[in-house]
């Protein structure tokens, strides 16, 4: 099953806005949404906190700032 990992933090409401598109997408296609707050962690939130939100899909980061659900269900092969 494919990995989606969403990294943000809270208040940030692009990454609102992301989580909203990764969850109508889930609805149509299987996959394990994983959420990685970057403000719990020094370095996670200087590889991140200026670009956020990131999407990776099975560890490859595929998105940041934006998504689209088509771009999502593209790059999770459907």
């Amino acid at each position: 099953m494919p990995v989606v990992t969403l990294y943000g933090k809270p208040g940030c409401h692009l990454c609102e806005d992301a989580r909203r598109i990764v969850g109508l997408v889930q609805q149509q296609h299987e996959f394990e949404l994983r959420e990685v707050d970057v403000s719990l962690d020094p370095t996670l939130n200087r590889d991140y906190g200026e670009r956020i939100p990131v999407i990776a899909v099975d560890g490859v980061e595929r998105f940041q700032f934006y998504v689209t659900r088509a771009a999502l269900a593209a790059a999770l092969g459907a």
